[in-house]
């Protein structure tokens, strides 16, 4: 009984640092996952009203740097639920807690391009 505790103990752990490993990792991005489509989409970061928001692009991104503490369906898990940030956070609040970090998030301002994150934050404020 106690062996078996331990093993689960063990592959709990292991399981733990395999999740929190998943954040904050992603490629550092010097456009690759942008193709440019959002021309317009963003006005400085201040699209308060939310504009045109390329999803494609920005599914890419999050699936590329995000699932792995936010889940595939945004529901969180190891960060927060994010299905419906943008009514809590606004356009320039959401930019800045992806190019800063907060909490337990760590700073992309290194791994993404500005204009991926703008796209991100586009994409997560209309997310109501």
């Amino acid at each position: 009984m106690m062996r078996n505790m331990k093993w689960l103990l063990l592959v709990a752990a292991v399981v733990l640092v395999i999740a929190l490993s998943a954040c904050g990792g992603g490629n550092k991005n010097n456009g690759g996952t942008n193709t440019g489509t959002n021309n317009g989409a963003t006005n400085g970061g201040n699209n308060a009203g939310g504009g045109a928001v390329d999803a494609a692009a920005a599914e890419a991104i999050y699936k590329q740097n995000c699932i792995g503490c936010h889940a595939v369906d945004m529901t969180g898990g190891v960060g927060p639920n994010l299905t419906k940030v943008g009514a809590k956070l606004s356009v320039d609040e959401i930019k800045a807690t992806i190019t800063n970090g907060r909490g337990g998030m760590p700073a992309y301002k290194d791994k993404l391009s500005s204009a991926d994150i703008d796209t991100l934050s586009n994409w997560l404020a209309s997310m109501k």
